[in-house]
């Protein structure tokens, strides 16, 4: 029978979920040890796991099961005239607006600059542009010749390979180029944990398309892209939204954008952007370069330049709101202490698949027995094996991590073979067979 269990009158708040990942090994400040180092983020032995199962779920579905889109992995640093040709030096920036009592900054984006300073009180200054790119010199003497920028975007890295893709691939227009990579931005602030980072993973795909079709294909990626948060991740519909973007709020490359939007803690924010970029880039680095970068069509025998429609969503801020769309503090019974904090992630997403408890540490036929069946679920999926403590507190431990199952073998075990399974949402417990664990668990994790 499942134990009955109620929602606690707890909000979810970004520091419960900033404690939870330190505590779990989800996320660790960068530099710790030094004092950190503001809006640089390190991924622990869970957050690493976490992060490469929603950067896995992204491929497949960007990638790996469509014919139209294939992968890229660029670099990171580009040469200034990239950045002079595609308009960021003159366009990439954020409004910043400073105190002229204690200098602190802030974007003035985030703040009604028309009042006092946040922290002190003070008068803040009007709203000035700050181009947000971390610049550096490539080889050992620093001249103008040097100057490159660590990329804010994936997408330039994609266009530059415009050519070489089309020269190497089958592809037709309309199709799609994407690819998962660092990216690098030096914001006025950070903050909200790893809601804004100045380091940071984005998925990105820029999806070629003849121009004329750009608004259809516009609106069939905002569809696609709301639900993949929504099937493939796991998040509540009632917590998302899509925003089209004000004429004054468009980047100097779009058209129209659209903003999936979040409700965090701390307000509904933008989580993922699907912006109609025309033929922007694409001519803006033929004029660079002096490349042509136009798409013949066999069929038409014409060329042309392809609008491009992006998808563009941040993995960090993803890892954020899978983390905090799972959250959840349960009450198991009438005591203050009858609570648990689990996080009811979906399965594929999970840290760990299973954890596999012998039912006592000091036994050494029920540990023996249960590393043989840790051991024989590892090749297969991610597994976690937990010895310390009771039963109980070990349950506690793999809700907070988000585990789906628990396996714990007992006396029973060594008698008829079988084990307990236990459901973390449920919370239910049932017996099967030892040798059937694999099978079991990977029909219900089902296909890749």
């Amino acid at each position: 029978m499942a134990v009955q269990q109620s929602p606690v009158e707890a909000q979810v708040t970004m520091e419960k979920i900033a404690a939870l990942c330190k505590r779990r090994g989800f996320i660790y400040g960068s530099s710790e040890i030094y004092g950190g180092l503001s809006g640089f983020w390190d991924y622990g032995p869970l957050g690493v796991e976490l992060k490469n199962n929603i950067r896995r779920r992204w491929w497949y579905a960007m990638v790996q099961v469509r014919p139209d889109v294939v992968g890229l992995d660029s670099a990171t640093l580009l040469p200034e005239i990239v950045w002079k040709s595609s308009g960021h030096l003159e366009n990439f920036a954020d409004p910043l607006a400073e105190c002229q009592s204690c200098r602190r900054r802030f974007r003035a984006d985030d703040i009604d600059v028309s009042a006092p300073c946040p922290h002190c009180g003070g008068t803040l200054t009007p709203p000035r542009q700050f181009n947000t790119m971390f610049r550096t010199h490539v080889g050992p003497i620093e001249e103008e010749g040097s100057v490159a920028y660590f990329r804010p975007e994936t997408a330039q890295g994609i266009f530059l390979n415009f050519k070489n893709v089309m020269q190497t691939t089958s592809q037709k227009v309309p199709f799609g180029i994407a690819q998962i990579g660092k990216s690098y931005r030096n914001e006025i602030t950070s903050g909200n944990f790893i809601f804004r980072d100045r380091e940071f993973d984005q998925m990105e795909m820029e999806f070629f398309v003849r121009p004329g079709t750009d608004d259809h294909w516009w609106e069939y990626w905002k569809e696609q892209r709301f639900r993949w948060w929504t099937d493939e991740l796991g998040i509540h519909p009632g917590n998302l939204r899509t925003r089209n973007h004000e004429p004054s709020e468009l980047s100097h490359y779009s058209k129209q954008t659209a903003d999936i939007e979040y409700a965090y803690p701390f307000g509904i924010k933008e989580l993922e952007g699907i912006a109609d970029r025309t033929d922007y880039d694409l001519k803006a680095h033929m004029a660079g370069s002096g490349q042509d970068l136009r798409y013949f069509d066999q069929e038409t025998q014409e060329h042309f330049v392809p609008y491009v429609i992006e998808p563009a969503a941040g993995l960090d801020r993803a890892v954020l709101v899978v983390l905090l769309d799972a959250y959840a503090e349960e009450r198991l019974g009438p005591k203050p202490g009858d609570v648990r904090t689990v996080l009811h992630l979906k399965p594929k997403l999970a840290p760990f698949k299973v954890a596999v408890f012998p039912l006592s540490a000091n036994k050494p036929d029920l540990v023996s027995r249960a590393r043989s069946i840790y051991e024989s679920i590892l090749p297969l999926m991610t597994a976690a094996w937990d010895d310390i403590g009771n039963v109980g507190k070990r349950y506690r431990r793999q809700d907070e991590i988000g585990t789906p199952w628990c396996v714990t073998v007992d006396y029973q075990t060594l008698e008829d073979g079988t084990v307990t399974i236990r459901d973390r949402d449920s919370m239910t417990q049932e017996r099967h067979p030892a040798d059937q664990l694999s099978s079991i668990f990977l029909e219900r994790l089902g296909p890749i």
